[in-house]
């Protein structure tokens, strides 16, 4: 139903680089029925590939094949895991769609259907924009993560030219799925109890963690809210609009002119509010709402760093009881010296991935509001600049 237009790329000279590089970019995509079929980019000069320049078609179910395999690997158990992207979702406007043809006939003018329609489409055509751009973010992140982008089947899923054919989940699956739910709800219980941990770092970053994602929380669904009014206020410029002209068509006088330019300022106006909606959502709803998936994986960092610590801690008693017992004394020591060493090392590479994670959460939020304002800023001159140029042209016909 839709397609993304190609995106360019910077030419890269594979020869003289010095450092390796494994460079993803969703370079196509096209919207069917029932799907997103998006065209993976890849250029690199890693030795494992085969070739230095390719692509490959891939749909969401592989995305979420990807990063399940990479959430569930232990040796990822330290890092923050990228977000999966969401499922695409374009019912909403397909709903509108519907709704508008089942209008067309009576509760419309011919000129509100029309302009109505138009705006159907280019709001379809944003979200199409955003999906594919939410499913690039999270290939870019993989590759440009130095662990990560060495992972065995985020080559295959960059590589194999032919369908990954990833299957669903079957009946057992999701009851795993499930049991596996409950079980992280008992570590958020954990998490969010009054238990001081023992290294101050962490224990400030849960505190952190736990209220910061639930104020992104309510500042995404206060943002939606906004955008839909500006939304709404859109449409209703419309209505507005088509009501004008048609007060101008029964009128015999020089009101009509004026009703006339009236319309087409309404008109205007509605293009302009439609693109302040859009830009909103783009970089205030969608900056919000990707943080607070970003937020709730570094809690599930937390959640696996309190499993390990559970596990050192069970080390500690059981060696404990085979001294107490005179048996087996050995076998215990090593296994709680494997368990202080998993434990330390994924406390240290944890670190790490939270302060990283302030350093570009920082940085990006800020490059996005800024951004939101430059463009608020434009919109708002535009939307001055057509009113006085309104005023002057009602002016001159008075």
């Amino acid at each position: 139903m839709g397609t993304a237009q190609e995106s360019t790329t910077e030419n890269v000279d594979l020869d003289s680089a010095s450092d390796s590089f494994l460079k993803v970019e969703i370079s196509d995509a096209l919207s069917e029925k029932d799907k997103v079929k998006f065209t993976v980019h890849t250029k690199t000069n890693l030795a494992d590939y085969l070739k230095n320049d390719f692509a490959v078609t891939r749909l969401h179910e592989d995305f979420v094949w990807l990063h399940d395999d990479i959430r569930d690997n232990p040796a990822y158990a330290g890092h923050i895991i990228p977000p999966a992207p969401p499922k695409p979702d374009f019912d909403a406007s397909q709903e509108k769609l519907q709704r508008l043809g089942e209008a067309e006939s009576g509760q419309l003018t011919k000129e509100e259907f029309n302009k109505m329609k138009q705006e159907l489409e280019a709001e379809y055509l944003a979200t199409f924009k955003k999906t594919v751009a939410q499913h690039e973010v999270f290939l870019t992140r993989l590759a440009n993560h130095p662990i990560m982008k060495f992972d065995r089947n985020l080559k295959v899923f960059l590589e194999y030219e032919k369908d990954l054919n990833v299957r669903g989940k079957n009946k057992k699956e999701r009851l795993v799925d499930i049991f596996s739910s409950f079980q992280k709800t008992g570590d958020e219980i954990l998490l969010n109890s009054t238990q001081k941990d023992i290294d101050d770092f962490f224990e400030s970053e849960k505190s952190f963690l736990l209220t910061y994602h639930t104020q992104l929380k309510d500042a995404c669904q206060k943002s939606d809210k906004m955008c839909a009014t500006h939304k709404e206020m859109s449409d209703n410029y419309i209505k507005l609009s088509s009501g004008l002209l048609d007060l101008a068509t029964l009128e015999n006088s020089n009101l009509a002119d004026f009703l006339s330019k009236l319309s087409e300022t309404f008109e205007k106006m509605r293009r302009i509010e439609a693109r302040v909606a859009n830009d909103e959502d783009l970089k205030l709803s969608d900056c919000l709402r990707y943080h607070m998936r970003d937020t709730a994986a570094a809690k599930d960092l937390l959640f696996r760093r309190l499993k390990c610590l559970s596990n050192y801690e069970k080390a500690n008693k059981e060696l404990d009881l085979a001294r107490a017992r005179n048996k087996d004394v050995a076998i215990a020591e090593n296994r709680q010296q494997d368990a202080c060493t998993t434990f330390e090392k994924m406390s240290d590479k944890a670190k790490d991935e939270l302060k990283l994670q302030r350093e570009q959460r920082v940085e990006h939020i800020q490059k996005s509001l800024v951004e939101l304002a430059e463009l608020e800023a434009k919109h708002a001159a535009a939307h001055a600049q057509m009113l006085r140029q309104t005023i002057a042209t009602i002016r001159q016909g008075l």
